[in-house]
């Protein structure tokens, strides 16, 4: 019969450990340098429709204010359960590029050169997927964060996709730019309103803007996901009877936000909507199966919601080597 006594007694063989390389086993693990991981694109389908995921690497946000209606207790609970560091949740960045009817279209964009220096792994990942940036239809945005806006514009202010015609939602782009607002902005909006205007500003009059409701492009339906952002936008991608939620930031990091849905995080700029945002959506996908991606999951951010009581869980999508 398997014990817990039998199995740490079996782990703690003098005999097994010292079989067992150096490398595994000894302080030269600790020593070695740090490793690039493989490219990080994941290929699935959504009926018809190529996904493709692309990872931006990612930043370590501290927990201290992170939260502020979280019981401490309870955050550090979560974090515990889901094995995340006691201190700080490491925050992914993926975007998503869709293959429909020929043409190439992104879903927001990372951040280019312009974050941190755990990130700026987009371009490298898409051009591992197969993909280059000339050949880029469409771009379509969820709001103005300047990790979904930034890789559409260089640091020094070139353009990345110099073929592609950028749709953003209106709600968004009255708010950010709006000059009057822009300048009487709290210290924490600042830096979206600055990645606004850097991005959009040499191509004011050639961005395209949709209203919730509208297909953006061919089989991507723009849904109203309003809280993170005035106007925040979540997509719901269709191919016959097949489809998917691009959810955005309609909850940050699942093991957090989806496990607790009544948790807002400091940059929901109206914390009260997005709760609501959150749930209501939530409920959605959990009562009609839908198939979901998230642009803070763990890459590579799909899979489907579980309603269990009063919350939800993030069940991954089953990794396979063909899309």
């Amino acid at each position: 019969m398997v014990t817990r006594r039998t199995v740490l007694a079996g782990v703690a063989q003098p005999a097994a450990l010292a079989a067992m390389p150096l490398a595994v086993c000894g302080p030269a693990s600790a020593q070695a340098p740090a490793a690039r991981q493989a490219p990080g694109f994941y290929r699935y389908k959504v009926g018809a429709i190529e996904v493709t995921a692309i990872n931006d690497g990612f930043a370590l946000r501290q927990l201290d204010g992170f939260i502020p209606n979280a019981p401490p207790a309870a955050l550090k609970q979560a974090m515990a359960d889901a094995f995340l560091p006691s201190d700080a949740l490491p925050l992914t960045f993926t975007s998503v590029v869709l293959r429909i009817g020929g043409r190439t279209i992104l879903v927001d964009t990372g951040f280019a050169d312009n974050g941190p220096p755990t990130t700026g792994y987009w371009m490298a990942n898409f051009r591992a997927a197969g993909f280059e940036p000339s050949a880029v239809d469409d771009i379509v945005i969820s709001h103005f964060h300047p990790d979904h806006i930034g890789g559409i514009r260089r640091r020094d202010g070139s353009a990345v996709f110099p073929k592609a015609r950028v749709h953003v939602p209106e709600a968004e782009w009255a708010f950010w730019t709006d000059e009057a607002r822009m300048a009487g902005a709290p210290d924490g909006w600042k830096p979206t309103f600055a990645a606004t205007n850097r991005v959009f500003g040499p191509m004011m009059a050639d961005v395209a803007r949709f209203a919730a409701g509208e297909e953006v492009v061919p089989s991507l339906i723009a849904v109203a996901a309003y809280g993170h952002t005035p106007g925040h936008t979540a997509f719901m991608l269709r191919s016959d009877s097949a489809k998917q939620m691009l959810m955005g930031d309609t909850a940050n990091h699942p093991a957090l936000f989806v496990r607790n849905p009544e948790w807002a995080a400091v940059f929901d700029m109206d914390a009260g909507q997005a709760r609501d945002t959150r749930k209501a959506m939530l409920d959605i996908a959990s009562a009609e199966g839908l198939q979901v991606s998230f642009y803070h999951a763990p890459f590579p951010a799909v899979g489907h919601i579980l309603k269990e009581a009063d919350a939800f869980r993030f069940v991954p999508l089953q990794w396979s080597p063909i899309a």
